[in-house]
C-alpha cells in the first residue's frame, strides 16, 4: 500500500538526514522533478507565475495556481509543497486554500509573513511584514482547517529579507511554531549562509527548519547538515534550465532558417510522449476500445560485408561491429530505430557473424557472402518481408532525422536520396547514383519526387543525387519487393545483384519508387578516411 503524500512529507520534515525539494512549475516539470531521484517537489510561485508569463506579484490568481498545482500533483507520486506566498489574503482565503489543497492531494502549504499581494524577496529592500499576531492567526486557521492530521503548513519568516535583524526572525519563528506551523522557512539573500548559521545556533525549538540556499549556493551541503537543517529546497533552478534552453533555440532557428542542427540537440518527440505517459492511453484504447489490426514497422540491416579497406580493424570483426565514439555501428543504428519505436530488428551477417552481439536484434547469416552482393543478403530476409519495414546498410550513420523524414514520407517504397552528389570519396568507391523526376531545390516539397534510374555508372554531374542505403516498404512495398526477390533470385547471375538492380527491375515493372532528399548528414564508412571522419560526426 502506497504512503500518502502528506505522510511523505511529514517523515521527511522529522527526519534525522537533510531532505530536499526542487523546484517545478507544472505538470511536465514535476514529473521530471520525480524521475530525477527527489523525493518531494516545491511549486514555486517565481516558477509558476513565470511559466505562466506574468510577474511573481499575485498576478496569476489562486485559482489559476491550484490549477497548475492540479496538474503536477496528478502527474506524480512524490509530495508537493506549495508556495502559497502570502496565502492569497486574510485568514478565511488560507481556510479555503488548504481545503483546496487537500482536495487535490497537495502535502504542504508554505505561506510567508509578508503584505498581500507579496514582492518576490529578490526585489527591493526593506519590504514590509505582515503584522506577526495577524500572520499567527493565518498559520492557526489552516491548522484549524486541515482534515489530513498529516497535512503540513510551513511558516516562512521574511524578516532577513525585509532586512531585521536575528532577534526579530527569531522572535516570529517562534511565535509561528507555538501557532502549530510544522515548520519554519529561515529565507536568505546574502550570498553568504551568516544568517542562516546564525539562527540555527539560537534556535532551541523542536520545530523543523527549511532554508532557501538560492543566493548563497556555494555552500557546501555539508555546512547545512552540520547545522542541523533539516530540509533544502532548490527553489528555481528547473524554470531557469528551461528559459535559457528555449532562448538558444529559439534564437539557432531564427537565425538558422532551419531544423537541421537542432534537432539532435533536444529531445525527441517520443520522449514528450514518454513523459505524458502515452503509453497508458494506448493500452486503455486496447482494452476498451474495439480492437483494431495494427501493423508494427520492423528493419532489416545488412551486415555481412568485412570491410576489406580497413585493414586490421576488420580482422576479428565485420564493418558493422567497428566502433564510432565508444559504441558499435550497428548499435547506433538501433538505437536509430528504437527511436522512432521500431524494436523488431533483423541484422543479416556474414563475416564473423558470431561476433554481432547486439542486444534486441535477431540475426540470419549469409552464409555465401564472400561469393554474394547484397541482393542476396536482403533474400536472406525475404520471409521477413510480410509488413512494413526499413531496409537499411549495416555501415552508414547518418542523423536521426534522416530517417524520421524517410518514415513520414507517403508512399509504399521510397528511398532516401542525398543530394549533394560532390563527395571526395565518390570516385574511389561502389556508388549509387541516382536520377529522378526532379532535382532537390527550394521547391520540391510541393509535389512527389519519383526515382527514375538507380546506376553506379551514371556521371556523377548527370546525378540528381546518391542513394544512401535507407529505404522504406509499406506493406504492400514489402509484398511487391519479395515478389521482384523471387522472381531475381530465378536468375544465374543473382549473386552478382546489388540493390540498385532490384530497384532498377521495380521500375521497369511500373512501380513508384519515391525520393526523400536530404543534403549531407551522413557517411559510409567504406575506408580508414571515412572512418575517421565518423569519429568527429
Amino acid at each position: 500500500m502506497s504512503v500518502k503524500k502528506t505522510t511523505q512529507f511529514k517523515q521527511m520534515l522529522q527526519s534525522d538526514r537533510l531532505e530536499f525539494l526542487l523546484e517545478a512549475h507544472n505538470g511536465l516539470s514535476a514529473k521530471i522533478v520525480e524521475e530525477s531521484g527527489h523525493a518531494g517537489i516545491w511549486g514555486s510561485g517565481l516558477g509558476i507565475s513565470a511559466a505562466l508569463g506574468v510577474r511573481d506579484n499575485n498576478e496569476a490568481s489562486w485559482t489559476q495556481v491550484l490549477e497548475v498545482v492540479e496538474f503536477m500533483s496528478d502527474a506524480t507520486t512524490i509530495p508537493l509543497l506549495l508556495d502559497a506566498d502570502t496565502g492569497y489574503g486574510n485568514f478565511n482565503n488560507v481556510c479555503r486554500l488548504v481545503k483546496k489543497l487537500e482536495q487535490r492531494n497537495v502535502a504542504a502549504v508554505c505561506l510567508e509573513d509578508k503584505l498581500f499581494p507579496k514582492t518576490n524577496s529578490f526585489l527591493g529592500e526593506q519590504q514590509p511584514l505582515a503584522d506577526m499576531d495577524e500572520f499567527c492567526g493565518k498559520i492557526k486557521a489552516a491548522k484549524d482547517t486541515q482534515q489530513d492530521p498529516d497535512f503540513c503548513v510551513v511558516a516562512r519568516v521574511e524578516a532577513f529579507i525585509a532586512g531585521w535583524g536575528l532577534n526579530e526572525t527569531l522572535k516570529r519563528a517562534e511565535a509561528y511554531a507555538r501557532s502549530g506551523a510544522d515548520a519554519v522557512l529561515i529565507h536568505s539573500k546574502i550570498s553568504k549562509p551568516d544568517q542562516i548559521l546564525a539562527f540555527m545556533q539560537a534556535w532551541n525549538e523542536p520545530c523543523p527548519v527549511v532554508i532557501v540556499p538560492t543566493m548563497y549556493y556555494v555552500t557546501p551541503t555539508s555546512v547545512f547538515e552540520e547545522a542541523k537543517i533539516s530540509m533544502v529546497i532548490w527553489a528555481n533552478h528547473l524554470v531557469r534550465a528551461s528559459i535559457s534552453a528555449m532562448q538558444d533555440i529559439a534564437k539557432k532557428i531564427y537565425v538558422e532558417r532551419s531544423l537541421l542542427t537542432v534537432e539532435d540537440a533536444i529531445v525527441p518527440v517520443r520522449e514528450v510522449f514518454r513523459l505524458q505517459d502515452a503509453e497508458t492511453l494506448k493500452n486503455a484504447e486496447d482494452a476498451y476500445l474495439p480492437s483494431r489490426q495494427t501493423e508494427h514497422g520492423r528493419a532489416i540491416v545488412l551486415a555481412a560485408s568485412k570491410g576489406a579497406d580497413l585493414g586490421s580493424l576488420t580482422d576479428d570483426k565485420p564493418k558493422a561491429m567497428l566502433p564510432i565514439q565508444g559504441k558499435p555501428l550497428l548499435q547506433r543504428l538501433t538505437d536509430h530505430f528504437h527511436a522512432v519505436e521500431i524494436h523488431d530488428i533483423l541484422v543479416v551477417g556474414g563475416y564473423k557473424a558470431e561476433t554481432i552481439t547486439i542486444s534486441d536484434v535477431k540475426v540470419e547469416v549469409n552464409a555465401d557472402w564472400e561469393q554474394t552482393k547484397e541482393l542476396s543478403s536482403l533474400y536472406t530476409a525475404v520471409d521477413y518481408l510480410n509488413r512494413p519495414v526499413v531496409v537499411s546498410y549495416g555501415d552508414i550513420v547518418f542523423k536521426n532525422y534522416i530517417l524520421r523524414r524517410l518514415l513520414n514520407e507517403p508512399g509504399d517504397i521510397v528511398v532516401s536520396v542525398d543530394a549533394n552528389v560532390i563527395r571526395t570519396h565518390a570516385q574511389t568507391r561502389f556508388t549509387d547514383f541516382v536520377r529522378c523526376s526532379r532535382r532537390s531545390d527550394t521547391d520540391y516539397f510541393e509535389e512527389s519526387v519519383q526515382l527514375l534510374e538507380m546506376n553506379p555508372l551514371l556521371p556523377s554531374n548527370q546525378a540528381d543525387g546518391e542513394w544512401i542505403g535507407l529505404v522504406k516498404f509499406s506493406a504492400e512495398g514489402a509484398r511487391r519487393v519479395q515478389t521482384a526477390l523471387q522472381e531475381l533470385h530465378g536468375r544465374d547471375h543473382f549473386n552478382t545483384l546489388r540493390m540498385n538492380d532490384l530497384f532498377e527491375h521495380l521500375i521497369r515493372q511500373g512501380h513508384e519508387i519515391r525520393v526523400v532528399y536530404t543534403n549531407g548528414h551522413w557517411l559510409d564508412i567504406d575506408d580508414l578516411e571515412i572512418l575517421s571522419e565518423a569519429m568527429e560526426f
